[in-house]
């Protein structure tokens, strides 16, 4: 039998750990350990293997040639060995982060058919908006609003068209008379989360808003979503968001949808990422094939 010469394993693992987080905070914490301690496992173990793994500055490190072959090995190894395990057969867990309104109004109303294709494993989705942390809170891939080339140490899949206008319900746009310049004068809702949609949407359409009956504002967009259906007022907000209210006649838009230059995208690290990620990345691809577009204005401006 011939002996493997393999490197220490808990320096292969606090390895693995920061090319899957992409962050020395990040690997200690899912590791339970301090950042100096995965660092001092990483430079033990490119003394082992005498090769250069990571190189760049310490806020900024980026994979050698090297660095990037072994966390692809590495990937795949530890996906093996968790498959291996007594227990694996009980299921795979895939932790994604997302806007909350996007994952209630778009992605888990869709998300059956992708389950169904992977049966046992659980996807887990985990409310958040901000910047992208691999790691923290056990999430693995995220969905967010984002143009241009993919974040460093990242991979990303745009999937869906991204578009914004103003909605309310029928009978309040009723109340306006039925045109789009009326309804502009009522009562506009806010969200604590795209605070700048009115005056972004009005920059882009061209328009000087008027002034409104009144302004309220909510904490979330699916909040101020409910007000707008019940007729509290009008609200700007993403197709995406907005689609099933508009389809079953909880809502309508009287301008239409505004195109903006992002796309909701899929994230995920670029090495050592989960295995499941990557089947995700192409559901969604063939979800957002689906997506239907956008409506047209409702009614003329005047």
């Amino acid at each position: 039998m011939v002996r493997r010469r393999l490197p220490s394993l808990k320096a292969l693992q606090a390895f693995e750990a920061f090319a899957r987080a992409g962050s020395m905070v990040r690997a200690a914490e899912e590791l339970c350990v301090t950042h100096g301690a995965v660092s001092r496992q990483i430079k033990a173990l490119e003394r082992q293997l005498g090769a250069t793994l990571l190189a760049g500055p310490r806020h900024a490190l980026g994979f050698t040639p090297a660095g990037r072959e072994l966390a692809a090995c590495l990937a795949s190894a530890f996906d093996q060995i968790a498959a291996g395990l007594p227990g694996a057969e009980a299921g795979e867990e895939l932790v994604v982060s997302s806007p909350g309104t996007f994952a209630m109004k778009w992605l888990i109303p869709r998300l059956a058919g992708f389950i169904e294709a992977n049966p046992g494993l659980q996807v887990r989705i985990i409310e958040d908006g901000g910047p992208v942390e691999f790691g923290r809170g056990g999430v693995q891939a995220a969905i967010r609003p984002h143009r241009g080339p993919a974040p460093p140490g990242m991979a990303a899949t745009p999937f869906l068209a991204h578009a914004f206008g103003p909605v309310l319900s029928p009978g309040l746009f009723d109340k306006a008379g039925g045109t789009a310049a009326q309804a502009l004068l009522l009562p506009r809702l806010h969200s604590e989360t795209f605070a700048e949609g009115w005056a972004r949407w009005a920059a882009d359409a061209g328009i000087d808003l008027p002034r409104p009956a009144a302004e309220r504002s909510f904490e979330h967009n699916s909040y101020m979503l409910e007000a707008a259906a019940a007729g509290l007022g009008i609200a700007v907000t993403a197709w995406a968001f907005a689609q099933s209210d508009i389809e079953v006649g909880r809502l309508v838009a009287p301008w239409g949808f505004r195109r903006l230059p992002t796309r909701f995208t899929f994230l995920r690290p670029a090495l050592a990422g989960h295995a499941a990620a990557d089947r995700l990345a192409s559901w969604l691809v063939a979800e957002g094939r689906k997506a239907k577009p956008p409506p047209a204005p409702l009614a003329p401006p005047a």
